[in-house]
């Protein structure tokens, strides 16, 4: 393993003294590395997306092919009864997996048309199901339907759209509550926020943070409900009641990450995916988990 040290600006972030940090690599030489989830089991599962592979990182015992996954997943996502949930892009389609490995499909259809190409996914622990549906490069060419979605999927399997984009919607998370809902956009370079019930339903969409370096894709946050959000570099923000988030903290990346989650037993490591490889950072601040 090849350990690098960047810095690591923060002003303040939870109380937590970030001033130096260290940025460990624990994979290499992947093709698309994307979706990264911790598994209640002890491991972080992610997805190489162009090699049609979920592979399985076992903190000091390396990484291995945890599935085939000729659908090509991208992100993944874990429920509270330990069932992986992941985005096929290639084949157009949500599954669930059983403990047992047994496949599901959830979504692969929204009034008659094929979705476009789930991308990320989250569970909340009462099992309403959010996910984002761009479409990236050839991807675009055999769309169906005629807007980018947020979805919903209810725990009695029903699918609706919670927002209708003409941009592209990328990572998705929820704040540690469960009441908020958090969205980038690719395109407009911003992170987007929803208030979420105790139904599942989402209202008062707004922009939280804009004009964010690179192309944000994943994100996360922490029990403290900051947000961590994957663009050209790790950026994060302090949410307010209202009015824009604020910006705390940034860790530099060497290449452009796409994913993050937390992860260790502990749930204070901030594990990056970023293109050809995997990353590690110790955060000394516990990730939020929706599951």
């Amino acid at each position: 393993m090849t350990r690098f040290f960047l810095l690591l600006a923060v002003s303040c972030l939870s109380a937590q003294d970030f001033s130096h940090i260290g940025v460990e690599r624990v994979v290499k030489g992947l093709r698309y590395a994307e979706g990264p989830v911790w598994s209640y089991e002890g491991f972080l599962v992610f997805s190489d997306s162009a090699a049609d592979q979920l592979r399985k990182l076992t903190p000091g015992a390396g990484d291995a092919e945890f599935a085939p996954r000729s659908g090509g997943a991208a992100g993944n996502a874990y429920d509270s009864e330990g069932r992986l949930y992941s985005c096929e892009f290639r084949e157009r389609r949500v599954i669930r997996l059983s403990k047992k490995g047994m496949p599901e499909v959830l979504a692969a259809r929204f009034e008659g048309k094929r979705l476009n190409a789930p991308n990320d996914i989250i569970v909340r622990r009462d099992g309403h199901v959010y996910f984002t549906d761009p479409a990236f490069g050839n991807q675009q060419d055999a769309r169906e339907l005629d807007f980018y979605g947020i979805f919903h999927i209810t725990p009695r399997g029903e699918l609706d759209a919670i927002a209708r984009w003409k941009t592209r919607p990328n990572g998705i998370a929820l704040s540690p509550n469960g009441r908020t809902l958090y969205v980038t956009d690719s395109d407009r370079r911003e992170l987007h926020a929803f208030d979420l019930d105790g139904k599942g339903a989402a209202s008062k969409e707004r922009v939280i943070a804009a004009k964010i370096p690179g192309v944000p894709g994943g994100v996360k946050t922490d029990e403290n409900g900051n947000v961590y959000v994957a663009a050209k570099g790790i950026y994060v923000y302090a949410p307010a009641p209202s009015g824009p988030a604020k910006l705390i903290g940034e860790v530099p990346m060497g290449e452009p990450p796409s994913n993050l989650a937390f992860g260790d037993p502990d749930m204070e490591t901030l594990y990056i995916t970023a293109r050809t490889a995997v990353y590690r950072v110790r955060l000394g601040v516990k990730g939020a988990l929706s599951y």
